[in-house]
């Protein structure tokens, strides 16, 4: 991925990670793997953390401790 200098890279890996899951690429349930996506975006997982927890802030990502991250279901409707 080709990043902007002017913006922060976990903003740009969450606007990736939100397009996915608006498109249906990513499901609900999906699991959310950090360590994939450390790997698939060339970051630290500080960084990919950083952008799971705005998308969790955003209500589109749930997590539970001892399992992982998962694509929230979406609200019938």
């Amino acid at each position: 991925m080709d990043y902007d200098p002017t913006r922060p890279k976990w903003q740009q890996i969450a606007d990736v990670l939100r397009a996915r899951i608006e498109s249906g690429e990513y499901p609900p349930q999906h699991l959310i793997s950090e360590v994939r996506l450390e790997g698939e975006f060339e970051v630290a997982r500080m960084t990919v953390r950083k952008a799971v927890a705005a998308l969790r802030d955003e209500g589109l990502i749930v997590t539970t401790p001892g399992m992982g991250s998962f694509v929230a279901d979406r609200p019938e409707g």
